[in-house]
């Protein structure tokens, strides 16, 4: 135990020298919207207008819903979000918030243990992925090589839930919780590599069909992407609603002018913005690179 609530800490993952800050979302309903991250994930909201809602933990926003009620729905065909996946500091908070979510009816669409971490999928109601998972210790997480092996098992529900009292509550998010990873749906793997394994800089970690897993600071993925559902899409339709950009932060200002370098030599548009700059990934998805606070 790092400090007497480790539950306030992120983890390692989120101290890698590149990880996952903040993901925005463009929805249709941005009262139902924000009431379910708020509801079902404990997340406190942080600012909200008639536009935009901002929720996040402990004074740190991870989630931004940016309200266009004449948006088309989501089309997992096209290139875009697949989900945003949220990082429970221990097994025993991801304990409470399973007891949280069962007493809530909280719907799920699968679990699995994935042998790296244990983790729960849902859909908001707009159709967004979302998972909630925790890591098992990086001393137990099996390697070949430089590669991560992670598999898909069915996941033991009760074992996780004994970590904690059945009489556990979970009042709201631990302040620890991060974006752990993201997923991302892509027209073509090879293009996404490129650009996330060469221009961003990310390590490789574990290739399967139709998926490429990516991460810094020898975590298991910091970005995934997949064409399952998505090969061949072209340039996202901007009139539809979905992800609508995800922030890489970078521990030190030389990883980060290092990522803005080899954007300059694809020829990408780069756009200053507070704190850093944005550019898009070959398929429109919008990506903030700033400095970790």
């Amino acid at each position: 135990m790092d400090a007497p609530n480790p539950s306030a800490l992120p983890t390692a993952a989120n101290r890698a020298p590149l990880h996952i800050g903040a993901v925005g979302l463009t929805v249709r309903d941005l009262d139902r919207l924000t009431a379910y991250y708020r509801d079902m994930l404990g997340l406190t909201v942080h600012e909200r207008t008639g536009q935009v809602a901002r929720l996040g933990v402990g004074g740190v926003t991870l989630l931004e819903l940016t309200a266009k009620p004449d948006a088309l729905p989501d089309d997992p065909r096209e290139a875009g979000l697949y989900h945003t996946a949220f990082l429970m500091p221990t097994r025993a908070d991801l304990a409470r918030w399973i007891l949280h979510a069962a007493k809530n009816r909280v719907s799920i669409t699968g679990a699995s243990d994935h042998h790296v971490s244990e983790a729960i999928y849902l859909d908001d109601p707009e159709g967004n992925g979302v998972e909630v998972y925790a890591d098992r210790p990086r001393e137990k997480w099996r390697r070949d090589g430089e590669l991560i092996l992670q598999g898909t098992d069915p996941l033991d529900i009760d074992a996780i839930v004994r970590e904690v009292d059945s009489t556990a509550t979970y009042p709201s998010a631990p302040d620890g919780l991060r974006i752990g990873h993201i997923h991302l749906r892509v027209g073509n793997l090879a293009k996404a590599e490129e650009f996330y394994l060469g221009v961003l800089g990310l390590d490789l970690t574990r290739r399967r069909n139709g998926a490429t897993f990516l991460s810094s600071g020898g975590y298991h993925h910091h970005v995934a992407v997949n064409v399952w559902h998505s090969n061949g899409a072209g340039a996202r339709d901007a009139k539809r609603a979905g992800l609508d950009w995800f922030a890489v932060e970078s521990n030190d200002r030389p990883t980060l002018d290092g990522v803005k370098q080899r954007l300059a030599t694809t020829g990408a548009t780069i756009q200053a913005i507070t704190g850093g700059f944005a550019a898009t990934d070959p398929w429109g998805t919008r990506v903030r690179f700033t400095l970790a606070p």
